[in-house]
């Protein structure tokens, strides 16, 4: 016996940073967790599972229409035509009070209470499952309490939407330890939240399947979905299977010795060729760190535009569909020991590297960028650059850059 578990669909929400940049494209981008969602049913009809769990966060919150519910609803008619059950518990983006529009879903599909914990016997498959759906997004409580005793003589899968002990950026929502979970008696926990797969442990089993798609540029790699097999009431495999439409990855291109504007698109094109081949030719979306030390440091961190240009045409040249989503600029020049010539540049220079010091002197940009950072949505930190703990130094950094390079080509 086969079963599937999968969590964190989030269906029909966007991919955020490119959505609302995407031109006649935004479609695809928005359809994304859309084609996961079909390619796991895809897998549960193929590998003829014996039902399919999803553990919280279906979707991603309120639907803005019913065409969220509608597209839901087929796809789990296929499932009832394939004799698949589907377990679905509710988290905290699609807590009972958050949905204001519903729709009847098939009978195969059954969702776990949130007045208290739920159990479904498969007897004929020696199965006994136990979930608590979310009523409120915000649940703080340890819910592994209230939920019942295993059922001798029974394969008992827990289902709960949890973040465990707290994993930065998940709120600690139903917050439990793994002690929790293991002393309830159950063979396999199957949890939601997190979106990085995770096997947190084995005996019993205990794993999050990270979420079935990415959504921005923090949710790099493979996504998709838990194969778990059962072999004489026993779990004997937990294996992670790619479901993923679009594929979210970071591309490290060193460009030490880069002389010119082929050099660079060279690079940056064989570096994404790479990355396409390992996403298996899905749709890419990069962001692109830039390293090393080369001739080409000033004009990188100085014109913004043109690099955006040569790492699209490179983009071109790799094949495939790609979409550079930012480019990080971490180069330096191969002189950058030496003092600029002319007394004012070296002045400033002397001045700009005081400052990256001066903690009295930061102090001011760093209380700007919290307040900054605590105004913004996800998706414009994202946009900005500024969710990484970096964001001030890489910003000293450009404006250094840009700076010399005016100052150095008498545009000061």
């Amino acid at each position: 016996m086969r079963f599937l578990h999968a969590a964190d669909i989030h269906l029909d929400s966007p991919l955020l940073g490119l959505a609302a940049r995407a031109g006649d494209r935004a479609e695809m981008l928005v359809g994304a967790t859309r084609r996961a969602l079909v390619r796991l049913v895809d897998l549960a009809v193929e590998e003829q599972v014996a039902f399919l769990i999803i553990a919280g966060d279906l979707y991603d919150g309120d639907w803005r229409d019913f065409m969220t519910g509608l597209f839901f609803a087929e796809q789990m008619a296929r499932l009832e035509r394939a004799g698949i059950p589907v377990y679905l518990l509710r988290g905290n983006h699609d807590a009972e009070s958050t949905m204001t529009r519903r729709l009847s879903l098939p009978p195969n599909v059954h969702v776990f209470d949130h007045r208290k914990p739920q159990s479904f016997r498969l007897d004929e498959l020696g199965v006994a499952l136990h979930g608590r759906s979310f009523h409120t997004r915000d649940v703080t409580d340890n819910l592994v309490p209230s939920y019942p005793a295993p059922v001798a003589g029974l394969l008992n899968i827990g289902v709960l939407h949890t973040a465990l002990e707290g994993k930065p950026p998940h709120a600690r929502y139903a917050p439990c330890s793994p002690a929790d979970l293991k002393a309830k008696g159950y063979d396999y926990w199957a949890l939601g939240h997190v979106h990085e797969r995770a096997v947190i442990d084995r005996d019993p089993w205990i794993i999050f399947p990270g979420n079935l798609q990415g959504r921005h540029a923090n949710e790099t790699g493979p996504k998709g979905a838990t194969l778990v097999t059962v072999a004489a009431g026993r779990i004997t495999d937990a294996a992670h299977v790619v479901l993923d439409d679009v594929r979210w990855v970071r591309v490290a291109v060193a460009l030490d010795g880069a002389e010119g504007e082929r050099d660079l698109a060279d690079r940056i094109a064989a570096a994404l060729d790479a990355a396409r081949t390992d996403a298996g030719d899905r749709t890419l979306v990069v962001r692109l760190a830039l390293t090393g030390a080369t001739a080409l440091h000033r004009r990188l961190k100085a014109d913004p535009v043109w690099l955006s240009a040569e790492a699209e045409q490179a983009a071109a040249r790799a094949g495939g569909d790609i979409w550079i989503e930012r480019i990080v600029t971490d180069t330096h020049d191969p002189a950058r020991g030496a003092a600029p010539t002319g007394d004012a540049l070296a002045e400033l220079t002397a001045v700009l590297a005081a400052l990256k010091n001066d903690e009295q002197a930061l102090s001011p940009l760093l209380d700007d960028i919290a307040q900054l950072k605590a105004r913004l949505p996800e998706r414009a930190l994202t946009d900005l650059g500024l969710e990484d703990e970096g964001a001030l130094a890489a910003l000293l950094e450009d404006a250094e850059a840009l700076l010399l390079d005016r100052l150095s080509a008498g545009e000061g």
